[in-house]
């Protein structure tokens, strides 16, 4: 495989994953770093630094769309940016002293668990309860369009869901992804939000979480251009259309075939793991 065919082929790649990751709110790099490392043989703390540049992108390309359209919370998304920027940065530093292959397990992890919450059942409305005091304090509740107008929602359980917003920051730092299934789950299902909310503030918030991290990789040396380049270049047409996509879409089908994905990567991460592939 020459140059040419190689980048060509990780920019389809990351097209796809750019896609994938706006719909879901799951960020295109869980779909990148394995997907780097696995098929195309390239070192897992290369492949982190690259997926950090693209889901910067993902972010920059979904974010503008969401919020012109008035799902995102950018209240709730800068305020939990204070932890997830912390836990990043937390996560980076950790990441320069741990093991490819530990890396690569825990990343197995990850992706088995973004494919079980991908299948978790989630409304989309949620009926609001009794108002937070620090809700109110900090106005992080809203409203978001649908068929039948703008329906209003309610956080709720705020100190838990920063808790594991800061978890989601270090797993970013950590593995070059953006963390969005641990996102959605704190905004999902702790937080109350509805779900188009909870995958659109995630992903507006994974592009700060991950630039905390990329300063550290750059200075370590992890972040190739020639590598980052088509992998940006794939990611943000495709975090694009994954936006526009997202705003009517059903998208059950294709979280089946994503959890799929993911879990054949996880099993594809621990196998060259084992057999000495990383």
């Amino acid at each position: 495989m020459n140059i040419l065919e190689f980048t060509l082929l990780v920019w389809l790649g990351s097209l796809t994953a750019g896609f994938i990751g706006a719909l879901t709110g799951l960020g295109g790099g869980v779909v990148i770093v394995p997907l780097l490392t696995s098929v195309f043989g390239v070192d897992i703390r290369y492949a982190i630094g690259a997926s950090l540049v693209s889901v910067i992108a993902t972010s920059c390309g979904a974010a503008s769309t969401y919020i012109k359209k008035g799902f995102t919370n950018l209240r709730m998304g800068m305020f939990l940016e204070v932890a997830t920027t912390i836990g990043a940065i937390v996560g980076a530093l950790i990441a320069t002293f741990v093991s490819t292959k530990a890396l690569a397990v825990v990343l197995a992890i990850v992706l088995l668990y973004s494919a079980y919450l991908s299948q978790q059942p989630k409304p989309e409305q949620i009926e609001s309860e009794s108002t937070d005091p620090l809700v109110t304090h900090l106005k992080l509740s809203g409203t978001y369009p649908t068929a039948n107008g703008l329906v209003p929602y309610q956080a709720r359980s705020v100190p838990l869901g920063f808790g594991v917003m800061w978890i989601a920051g270090v797993i970013s730092g950590l593995l070059g992804i953006g963390s969005g299934a641990f996102k959605v789950l704190a905004m999902d299902q702790i937080m109350r939000l509805p779900f188009k909310v909870s995958t659109t503030t995630s992903s507006f918030t994974i592009g700060v979480t991950a630039a905390a991290s990329a300063g550290v990789y750059l200075a370590r040396g992890y972040i190739d251009p020639g590598l980052s380049m088509p992998v940006m270049l794939g990611i943000l047409p495709g975090a694009l259309l994954g936006a526009k996509v997202l705003v009517g879409a059903q998208t059950k089908v294709l979280r089946i075939i994503f959890s799929f994905v993911l879990v054949m990567m996880a099993f594809k991460m621990v196998h060259n793991s084992l057999v000495g592939g990383l």
